[in-house]
């Protein structure tokens, strides 16, 4: 049903604008409950993808995949730092090819929300403001300050006339159906007071002055100002309220997961607990709700923020990091928008009434004319409830919520998954494999052969910086590079205070984030901080020699902060002091001498690019291992197929990797998450935090990094590594993602498979439970039946086991119906597979392999 036409409030009202033989131009506004699109208010599921964290090959699977999962809107943030690298120097090429993105999105018949910003956070580089910026005379950032809102004008307005010039505002007949104009602001613009306040009327202001035809919305901002939309970010915006009564509620971000830090352990988030956001969302209200991230991806190159945020951004979502459909997340969301949808004539007509069905329980009734829906919530976080609503017993599990499209019937609840699971493995690639003919492959990776270059310690550069005192880090790279070099010297006669004998305490302190010390060309220690404190305090003996002595401090970035008040203007690199300490007295070198390189010189001879020929690199079978500031290069042949590539880099210490020139980010698989804080089951009921369910203490944090298909090519590829603390490459392995397992758990318990809704009004015979499974590519069949059991089973997808009770036919009716098709379902009833125990609720559990 679709809604009558409607009155729009001044505020909310746009202009069309028609491109003489283009597309038809949509109308975009907003009412107190929805956005409304061509007059008709409108119910819309979304997700983030940010086009740079893929590849354009991968743009139009994802993007299928999110369409598939129930999405009608795609939402990306704009990088200003990838598109601005130098002032007023463009570059929307390859995965910066942002309209690209955006019409890739639009020929799968989907929306586009635009986050501009231009500060996106997004644990992205220095908040994806480019370095330079900070270099303009007497700017302040997100501030009343007249140089940066000159700059962020200029790049928001670039930014909208390159959408506009490729026709893709809705009001040009485009996907892009919201924008929006900086991002969090609201969290931590009391920091600067009325400028703040200034600053955010302005980017307002100035945002609706570009005249996009679209509605702008400033996310966590609770005095946005007409006719901005404010927004709501969180686990949870079910409590949200907008700050007009003429105004939608709107949810931007709701995080699916949470990202991963080098040093942390692996957070994921259940997909009960996601779903019953999403249902509450909906419930009370809510109308627009974007999953953040609904496909994370993998921060390559050095645009990781943090610092210490690793090269994965795979933030537990729907489709993981590789771009394969996380099982049951995906699954069992995409049930939960079909049931959304199934409401939507209601949700759309009216606003809600609520009942309180006790404690902790409640009902939300949307109801005009003939058209009803309804939820019922049972918001305890430990006990399920039986609930009466319209003289009709409901059971509710704890922390779900129950989705009734007619206001009687049950199509979904969310703490009862039908999806089904999939297990994903990492599969190893041998130096060489045999083929189904008997015959040898080509080695997947040349583990002899390696050629390396040594990066030389301290300064070697020719236009080396000498001052006096110590100079902070980013001031002084502009972020050119993650390394700086200090390097002074000092003379020993002796007789020095600082001296025992011919040792000394050294004590460098630095704001972080990595430190290596080196006293005349060895190696003296390293030390590094953390995501949650970067300064770093390193003392340790040293031996001097009479005579001179050099001392070479290397410090390194981890991806420069992207979050707070001031968060520009956070330091990094050795500010001291660095002394010499002994029995008798000391020496404070920090005010002394030093000499600055800014990066590597294997940077500046781009030894990353294979294509560039260098003498540097040696060739021989007994190559360094184990040795610092080495560089590593080889080749090899890309895995046979076309599943996803990892590269397991178990056996070095930290550094980056290049694969034809191409960089896939740092790696560093020696930092490893805290012992403790892991859960073996998270349970999914309870207010969730990001710190809730984490998994893999005492392990490194990130052990396997994507090589996205398109930096591979056939024949020989080259890799090139970079390692900072020192390993041994040969034991380096190429890896594919694939699916392991298929499995599917359904009770008698559960609602009707979504596909099989019928209304109340519709009198046909109402199908029960049922468990699907299907195979996730095109062209597996279902092989074996690895598990089979109806009755009370238990455990997880690849480790089930029978209940007390268990069918003795289970395996063969599941055999029967599944083994040599794509797919099958069967239902989850005593009339298949007996009774194996009288009143009993029953289970049925599959697991199955597919090829």
């Amino acid at each position: 049903m679709a809604a009558p036409a409607l009155l729009l409030p001044a505020a909310a009202a746009v202009v069309l604008l028609c491109l003489a033989g283009g597309s038809r131009a949509t109308n975009v506004t907003y009412d107190h409950r929805a956005l409304v699109i061509d007059g008709v208010r409108r119910v819309l599921v979304s997700g983030s993808i940010h086009y740079p964290r893929s590849t354009p090959d991968m743009w139009p699977g994802l993007i299928q995949k999110a369409k598939d999962g129930g999405l009608d809107v795609i939402e990306t943030y704009v990088f200003w730092d990838i598109h601005e690298p130098v002032r007023g120097q463009y570059d929307f090429e390859g995965r910066k090819d942002l309209a690209a993105f955006v019409k890739a999105v639009a020929d799968a018949g989907l929306y586009v929300h635009l986050r501009i910003g231009p500060y996106v956070c997004a644990e992205w580089n220095y908040g994806g403001f480019p370095l330079w910026l900070h270099f303009i005379p007497g700017v302040k950032f997100r501030t009343d300050n007249e140089p940066f809102k000159a700059e962020m004008q200029r790049f928001t307005a670039k930014v909208v006339d390159t959408m506009k010039g490729a026709g893709l505002y809705a009001s040009q007949g485009g996907p892009i159906i919201l924008s929006q104009i900086e991002n969090e602001y609201g969290n931590i613009d009391s920091a600067y007071g009325a400028a703040g306040k200034a600053y955010m009327r302005w980017a307002a202001g100035m945002a609706v002055s570009l005249d996009t035809g679209v509605p702008w919305v400033m996310c966590q901002q609770a005095d946005a100002p007409d006719p901005l939309i404010n927004t709501c970010n969180g686990f949870y915006c079910d409590g949200f309220t907008p700050n007009s009564a003429a105004k939608p509620k709107m949810w931007t971000e709701n995080w699916s997961g949470w990202f991963l830090s080098f040093g942390g352990a692996v957070p994921y988030r259940p997909v009960e607990d996601l779903a019953f956001a999403v249902a509450r969302f909906y419930q009370r209200g809510g109308t627009f709700q974007n999953y953040y991230m609904y496909h994370g991806g993998t921060n390559l190159d050095r645009s990781s923020g943090g610092p210490f945020i690793a090269t994965s951004y795979d933030y537990d979502a729907p489709i993981d990091e590789y771009g394969l459909i996380r099982q049951p997340k995906w699954g069992h969301l995409r049930d939960v928008h079909r049931a959304i949808k199934l409401c939507e004539p209601a949700l759309i007509a009216t606003d809600p009434s609520y009942i309180s069905l006790g404690q902790n329980a409640e009902a939300t009734v949307y109801k005009a004319g003939s058209v009803c829906a309804a939820f019922l919530a049972n918001i305890d976080g430990q006990s399920d409830k039986t609930v009466t609503f319209n003289g009709k017993m409901y059971k509710l599990p704890a922390w779900s919520v129950s989705i009734l499209p007619d206001c009687k019937n049950v199509v979904l609840n969310t703490a009862q998954i039908n999806s089904q699971v999939t297990s994903s493995e990492m599969r190893y690639l041998d130096s060489s494999t045999v083929a189904s003919d008997g015959s040898f492959t080509t080695p997947e990776l040349a583990v002899s052969g390696w050629s390396y270059a040594i990066e030389p310690v301290g300064i070697t550069k020719d236009n080396a910086l000498t001052k006096a005192g110590l100079m902070e880090q980013i001031n002084t790279t502009a972020d050119a590079s993650d390394f700086l070099w200090y390097s002074t010297s000092i003379t020993v006669k002796g007789d020095e205070p600082y001296l025992n004998g011919s040792q000394s305490s050294l004590l460098v302190s630095s704001l972080g984030h990595v430190l290596q010390v080196y006293v005349n060309g060895k190696i003296a220690g390293s030390a590094q901080g953390s995501a949650s404190s970067s300064l770093i305090s390193w003392q340790k003996p040293i031996t001097l020699v009479p005579g001179k002595n050099k001392i070479d401090l290397l410090s390194a970035t981890v991806g420069l902060s992207n979050y707070g008040a001031f968060f520009d203007l956070v330091g990094a690199g050795i500010t001291g002091p660095v002394k010499l300490s002994g029995p008798n007295g000391a020496l404070d070198l920090s005010s002394a001498q030093w000499t600055y390189q800014i990066g590597l010189r294997g940077e500046d001879l781009h030894l990353y690019d294979p294509s560039e020929a260098s003498p540097e690199w040696v060739s021989s079978n007994a190559y360094p291992i184990n040795q610092p500031l080495i560089w590593y290069k080889t080749k090899f042949t890309a895995p046979a197929g076309d599943d996803p590539v990892a590269i397991d880099f178990t056996g070095l210490g930290k550094g980056e990797a290049w694969v034809n020139g191409q960089s896939i980010g740092r790696y560093w698989p020696t930092n490893l998450a805290p012992q403790s804080g892991c859960v073996n089951s998270c349970n999914y009921r309870g207010s969730y935090t990001s710190s809730k369910c984490l998994k893999k203490c005492g392990q490194p944090s990130q052990t396997l990094y994507h090589v996205p298909r398109s930096f591979l090519q056939p024949g020989s590829n080259d890799i090139v590594l970079f390692e900072q603390f020192g390993g041994d490459p040969s034991k380096i392995s190429f890896v594919t993602r694939q699916t392991g397992s298929v499995c599917a758990q359904v009770s008698e318990a559960h609602p009707a498979q979504i596909d099989n809704w019928i209304s109340s009004q519709q009198k046909m015979q109402r199908s029960g439970p049922a468990l699907r499974l299907e195979c996730p590519k095109e062209g597996q069949v279902i092989s074996s039946i690895k598990f089979a059991s109806f009755g009370t089973p238990s455990g997880t997808c690849g480790s089930y086991s029978h209940g007390q009770c268990s069918s003795t036919q289970a395996l063969s009716v599941v055999q029967e119906a599944c083994i040599g098709v794509s797919s099958c379902s069967i239902p989850v009833s005593s009339n298949y597979f007996g009774d194996p125990c009288t009143g009993v609720t029953k289970s049925l559990v599959v697991e199955a392999a597919c090829s």
